[in-house]
């Protein structure tokens, strides 16, 4: 772990753990002032930028600039692009299913549950999950080959997510779709490509941090939590839950990879 300047990272966590928790509680401001908690999703993908943001500051005369500028470029053209698309699909919408069921179940204040339960708890997960993009940026030296494979890693998966995203907003907006299930395109190899592409892109940025063995043990936590998210935690295991009912989402399901994209499997006798 030698060559690692751990005096300057470790007051970094302090003020990106701040930048963090200071998005939420903006955000729980203005989803308490619309009655509407679903903005905090908006939220996740701009916190994830602001941490980046403001470690590239604090690093600077640290790590190497190319390294820092990339690893903040990467996080925040995924968390704007996220906020974004989440900020567009919800627009005019009411509450989410999610947050209305847990609300229901509030002891007490609504709005105090959803702060604790969800803006610090997805402030504590950004700090959490955004430690590759804290500790590349004090990584010293330029980028090696192990970096820069990360780098087309990001791309795979932010190319899933936006693809998915847009195949899937296409066929929504069909009316000819309504009732149907989604299984064109990427959603054909995977019945999760925004959630593959996550887990490629935070993969991805956490090769960003493995040219030092200090950075990279002490960040390998992070890809680790958020494949458990995607796929055990609030992303595909509730998904499927919610879906699991819809007519023709069992054909769908018993064809098409759960997680990792391969070609789908034939079509059974009498599905169209």
């Amino acid at each position: 772990m030698n060559g690692f300047p751990w005096s300057t990272f470790v007051p970094n966590l302090v003020w990106a753990a701040a930048a963090a928790f200071t998005v939420m509680l903006a955000t729980f401001a203005v989803a308490v002032r619309a009655g509407v908690h679903r903005i905090v999703d908006v939220a996740w993908g701009i916190g994830f930028t602001a941490v980046a943001g403001v470690t590239f500051a604090l690093s600077t005369g640290e790590g190497d600039l190319v390294r820092r500028l990339l690893v903040t470029s990467l996080t925040a053209v995924w968390g704007l692009r996220l906020a974004v698309h989440i900020g567009r699909r919800g627009r005019g919408h009411a509450e989410d299913p999610r947050y209305e069921a847990m609300l229901a179940k509030a002891p007490g204040s609504r709005n105090a549950y959803a702060l604790r339960m969800v803006y610090l708890l997805q402030g504590a997960l950004v700090w959490l999950v955004s430690l590759p993009v804290q500790a590349a940026q004090y990584v010293p030296g330029p980028p090696s080959a192990l970096a820069w494979a990360g780098t087309a890693l990001w791309a795979v998966g932010i190319g899933f997510e936006a693809v998915g995203d847009a195949q899937l907003a296409r066929f929504r907006a069909d009316p000819a779709n309504r009732g149907r299930i989604m299984d064109r395109g990427l959603w054909a190899w995977t019945r999760h490509p925004n959630y593959f592409g996550d887990f490629c892109v935070w993969w991805g940025l956490f090769l960003l941090a493995c040219d030092s063995p200090g950075a990279a043990a002490v960040s390998v936590v992070s890809p680790v939590v958020m494949s458990l998210l995607l796929t055990r935690g609030s992303g595909k295991r509730l998904l499927e839950r919610h879906m699991a009912d819809r007519p023709g989402y069992a054909e769908y399901r018993a064809r098409t990879s759960g997680f990792l994209p391969r070609p789908p499997r034939p079509r059974g006798p009498g599905q169209a």
